[in-house]
Protein backbone atom coordinates (compact mmCIF):
# COMPACT_ATOMS: atom_id res chain seq x y z
CA UNK A 1 0.00 0.00 0.00
CA UNK A 2 1.10 3.94 -0.93
CA UNK A 3 3.14 5.10 1.99
CA UNK A 4 0.59 8.35 1.49
CA UNK A 5 -2.65 6.49 1.18
CA UNK A 6 -6.19 7.48 3.26
CA UNK A 7 -7.35 5.03 5.64
CA UNK A 8 -10.28 3.52 3.72
CA UNK A 9 -11.12 0.73 6.25
CA UNK A 10 -13.31 0.24 9.27
CA UNK A 11 -12.35 -3.05 10.72
CA UNK A 12 -8.80 -4.94 10.62
CA UNK A 13 -8.64 -8.50 11.47
CA UNK A 14 -6.30 -11.34 11.27
CA UNK A 15 -7.32 -14.45 9.20
CA UNK A 16 -6.32 -18.19 8.52
CA UNK A 17 -5.76 -19.07 4.81
CA UNK A 18 -4.92 -22.19 3.84
CA UNK A 19 -1.19 -20.27 3.09
CA UNK A 20 -0.88 -19.17 6.24
CA UNK A 21 -2.36 -16.32 8.59
CA UNK A 22 -3.50 -12.63 6.77
CA UNK A 23 -4.65 -9.48 7.97
CA UNK A 24 -7.20 -8.19 6.25
CA UNK A 25 -8.90 -4.24 5.92
CA UNK A 26 -12.38 -5.21 6.06
CA UNK A 27 -12.35 -8.28 3.32
CA UNK A 28 -9.33 -6.59 1.54
CA UNK A 29 -5.70 -8.65 2.26
CA UNK A 30 -2.79 -6.60 3.03
CA UNK A 31 0.09 -6.74 0.45
CA UNK A 32 3.32 -5.86 0.23
CA UNK A 33 5.07 -2.98 -1.68
CA UNK A 34 5.88 -6.09 -4.06
CA UNK A 35 2.64 -6.96 -4.68
CA UNK A 36 2.89 -10.08 -2.51
CA UNK A 37 0.42 -11.53 -0.32
CA UNK A 38 1.62 -11.16 3.44
CA UNK A 39 1.08 -13.88 4.43
CA UNK A 40 2.28 -14.51 8.37
CA UNK A 41 3.82 -17.51 9.98
CA UNK A 42 1.72 -17.28 13.13
CA UNK A 43 -1.20 -15.72 14.57
CA UNK A 44 0.36 -14.00 16.77
CA UNK A 45 2.15 -12.11 14.37
CA UNK A 46 -0.70 -11.90 12.46
CA UNK A 47 -3.07 -10.11 15.18
CA UNK A 48 0.15 -7.82 16.14
CA UNK A 49 0.50 -6.36 12.17
CA UNK A 50 -3.38 -5.98 12.67
CA UNK A 51 -3.37 -3.87 15.27
CA UNK A 52 -0.51 -1.28 13.85
CA UNK A 53 -2.74 -1.13 10.74
CA UNK A 54 -5.65 -0.52 12.67
CA UNK A 55 -3.95 2.01 14.86
CA UNK A 56 -3.49 4.04 11.40
CA UNK A 57 -5.38 7.19 11.31
CA UNK A 58 -6.27 9.70 8.67
CA UNK A 59 -3.17 7.86 6.18
CA UNK A 60 -0.50 5.18 6.33
CA UNK A 61 2.25 6.00 9.07
CA UNK A 62 5.02 3.30 7.91
CA UNK A 63 7.28 4.38 10.91
CA UNK A 64 4.83 3.64 13.04
CA UNK A 65 4.64 -0.11 11.67
CA UNK A 66 8.11 -1.78 12.34
CA UNK A 67 6.37 -5.18 12.39
CA UNK A 68 4.54 -4.40 9.00
CA UNK A 69 7.94 -3.43 7.38
CA UNK A 70 9.58 -6.49 8.47
CA UNK A 71 7.36 -8.38 7.65
CA UNK A 72 7.84 -6.95 3.91
CA UNK A 73 11.36 -7.44 4.01
CA UNK A 74 10.54 -11.11 5.10
CA UNK A 75 8.85 -11.55 1.99
CA UNK A 76 9.93 -9.14 -0.78
CA UNK A 77 13.64 -9.54 -0.05
CA UNK A 78 14.97 -11.88 2.68
CA UNK A 79 12.90 -14.70 1.03
CA UNK A 80 14.40 -14.26 -2.13
CA UNK A 81 18.31 -13.64 -0.77
CA UNK A 82 18.39 -15.99 1.64
CA UNK A 83 21.49 -17.18 1.57
CA UNK A 84 23.20 -13.81 0.65
CA UNK A 85 21.89 -12.06 3.80
CA UNK A 86 22.51 -15.14 5.77
CA UNK A 87 26.43 -15.29 4.66
CA UNK A 88 25.93 -11.35 5.30
CA UNK A 89 25.02 -11.64 8.63
CA UNK A 90 27.42 -15.09 9.75
CA UNK A 91 30.16 -12.83 9.04
CA UNK A 92 29.95 -10.48 11.50
CA UNK A 93 31.23 -13.62 13.76
CA UNK A 94 34.86 -13.03 12.46
CA UNK A 95 34.72 -9.22 13.57
CA UNK A 96 32.81 -9.02 16.81
CA UNK A 97 32.06 -6.41 18.92
CA UNK A 98 32.78 -8.49 21.98
CA UNK A 99 36.21 -9.65 20.19
CA UNK A 100 37.59 -5.74 19.94
CA UNK A 101 38.97 -4.67 23.11
CA UNK A 102 40.55 -1.54 24.42
CA UNK A 103 44.33 -1.15 25.38
CA UNK A 104 43.36 2.07 27.76
CA UNK A 105 42.16 3.60 29.79
CA UNK A 106 42.05 0.37 32.48
CA UNK A 107 39.07 1.32 33.73
CA UNK A 108 37.16 0.50 30.26
CA UNK A 109 40.10 -2.51 29.68
CA UNK A 110 38.35 -4.15 32.38
CA UNK A 111 34.64 -3.29 32.27
CA UNK A 112 34.91 -4.66 28.41
CA UNK A 113 36.60 -7.93 30.13
CA UNK A 114 33.82 -7.60 32.98
CA UNK A 115 30.83 -7.67 30.62
CA UNK A 116 32.37 -9.41 27.15
CA UNK A 117 33.78 -11.94 28.43
CA UNK A 118 30.75 -14.01 30.22
CA UNK A 119 28.79 -13.89 26.78
CA UNK A 120 31.90 -14.82 24.75
CA UNK A 121 31.81 -17.53 27.25
CA UNK A 122 28.61 -18.69 26.63
CA UNK A 123 28.41 -18.66 22.97
CA UNK A 124 31.92 -21.24 23.41
CA UNK A 125 29.33 -23.50 25.56
CA UNK A 126 25.97 -23.23 24.05
CA UNK A 127 26.89 -22.61 20.12
CA UNK A 128 30.17 -24.50 20.01
CA UNK A 129 31.72 -21.29 19.07
CA UNK A 130 34.70 -19.99 21.02
CA UNK A 131 35.62 -16.24 19.85
CA UNK A 132 39.03 -15.17 20.98
CA UNK A 133 39.12 -11.05 21.73
CA UNK A 134 42.19 -9.27 20.23
CA UNK A 135 43.21 -5.72 21.06
CA UNK A 136 43.45 -2.65 19.39
CA UNK A 137 40.97 -2.51 15.65
CA UNK A 138 42.80 -4.17 13.23
CA UNK A 139 41.06 -6.71 11.90
CA UNK A 140 42.38 -10.13 13.49
CA UNK A 141 40.67 -13.16 11.65
CA UNK A 142 39.01 -15.85 13.67
CA UNK A 143 39.33 -19.25 13.43
CA UNK A 144 36.98 -20.96 11.01
CA UNK A 145 36.35 -23.75 12.96
CA UNK A 146 34.54 -21.32 15.77
CA UNK A 147 32.25 -19.46 12.91
CA UNK A 148 30.91 -22.41 11.18
CA UNK A 149 28.28 -23.78 13.70
CA UNK A 150 27.14 -20.03 13.87
CA UNK A 151 26.86 -19.50 10.28
CA UNK A 152 25.25 -22.84 10.20
CA UNK A 153 22.37 -21.18 12.34
CA UNK A 154 22.19 -18.06 10.91
CA UNK A 155 21.44 -19.81 7.58
CA UNK A 156 18.49 -22.21 9.67
CA UNK A 157 16.37 -19.24 9.90
CA UNK A 158 13.27 -19.16 8.37
CA UNK A 159 13.29 -15.85 6.39
CA UNK A 160 11.12 -13.80 9.02
CA UNK A 161 13.31 -15.35 11.44
CA UNK A 162 16.50 -13.88 9.17
CA UNK A 163 14.62 -10.75 9.03
CA UNK A 164 14.29 -9.65 12.45
CA UNK A 165 18.12 -11.14 13.39
CA UNK A 166 19.32 -8.88 10.53
CA UNK A 167 18.05 -6.14 13.14
CA UNK A 168 19.61 -7.78 15.83
CA UNK A 169 23.19 -8.09 14.45
CA UNK A 170 23.48 -5.16 12.65
CA UNK A 171 22.35 -2.62 15.18
CA UNK A 172 24.62 -4.33 17.83
CA UNK A 173 27.34 -5.00 15.67
CA UNK A 174 27.82 -8.31 17.35
CA UNK A 175 26.50 -12.03 15.89
CA UNK A 176 27.11 -13.18 20.01
CA UNK A 177 24.50 -10.92 21.06
CA UNK A 178 22.10 -11.51 18.07
CA UNK A 179 22.07 -15.13 19.32
CA UNK A 180 21.99 -14.00 22.64
CA UNK A 181 18.73 -12.96 22.42
CA UNK A 182 17.05 -15.26 20.08
CA UNK A 183 18.26 -18.08 22.38
CA UNK A 184 16.55 -16.27 25.13
CA UNK A 185 20.12 -16.01 26.96
CA UNK A 186 20.00 -12.05 27.52
CA UNK A 187 16.80 -9.58 27.10
CA UNK A 188 16.84 -7.26 24.33
CA UNK A 189 17.52 -4.69 27.07
CA UNK A 190 20.44 -6.34 28.13
CA UNK A 191 22.20 -7.13 24.64
CA UNK A 192 21.97 -3.21 24.12
CA UNK A 193 23.54 -2.22 27.53
CA UNK A 194 26.40 -4.72 26.73
CA UNK A 195 26.95 -3.59 23.20
CA UNK A 196 27.20 0.00 24.84
CA UNK A 197 29.95 -0.40 27.05
CA UNK A 198 32.33 1.55 24.53
CA UNK A 199 29.50 4.72 24.81
CA UNK A 200 28.44 4.63 27.83
CA UNK A 201 31.88 4.84 29.13
CA UNK A 202 32.70 7.98 26.79
CA UNK A 203 29.57 9.74 28.10
CA UNK A 204 30.42 8.63 31.88
CA UNK A 205 34.23 10.55 30.79
CA UNK A 206 32.72 13.97 28.68
CA UNK A 207 28.95 13.91 29.63
CA UNK A 208 26.03 13.34 27.93
CA UNK A 209 25.58 14.41 23.87
CA UNK A 210 21.96 15.02 22.92
CA UNK A 211 22.20 14.28 19.13
CA UNK A 212 23.93 11.05 19.99
CA UNK A 213 21.31 9.88 22.48
CA UNK A 214 18.49 10.45 20.41
CA UNK A 215 19.86 8.63 17.81
CA UNK A 216 20.90 6.19 20.37
CA UNK A 217 17.05 6.32 21.64
CA UNK A 218 15.90 5.26 17.98
CA UNK A 219 18.30 2.46 17.85
CA UNK A 220 17.64 1.04 20.47
CA UNK A 221 13.94 1.08 19.54
CA UNK A 222 15.09 -0.89 16.46
CA UNK A 223 16.49 -3.27 18.63
CA UNK A 224 13.40 -4.03 20.79
CA UNK A 225 10.95 -4.06 17.57
CA UNK A 226 13.42 -6.59 15.97
CA UNK A 227 13.41 -8.82 19.62
CA UNK A 228 9.33 -8.70 19.45
CA UNK A 229 9.51 -9.60 15.75
CA UNK A 230 11.60 -12.54 15.97
CA UNK A 231 9.45 -13.97 19.27
CA UNK A 232 6.16 -13.39 16.86
CA UNK A 233 7.60 -15.72 14.33
CA UNK A 234 7.71 -18.65 17.10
Amino acid sequence: MNASAKRFWKQTSAVNTDEGWAVHLDARPVRTPAKSALILPTKAMARAIAVEWDAQEEKVDPTTMPLTRAANAAIDKVAHQHAEVADMLAAYGDSDLLCYRATHPQGLVDRQIAIWDPVLDWAAEALEARLIPVTGVMHAPQDSAALAPLSTRVHAFTPFQLAAFHDLVSISGSLILGFAVTEGHKSVSEAWDISRVDENWQEEQWGEDDEASALAAVKKQALEDAGRFFRLCE
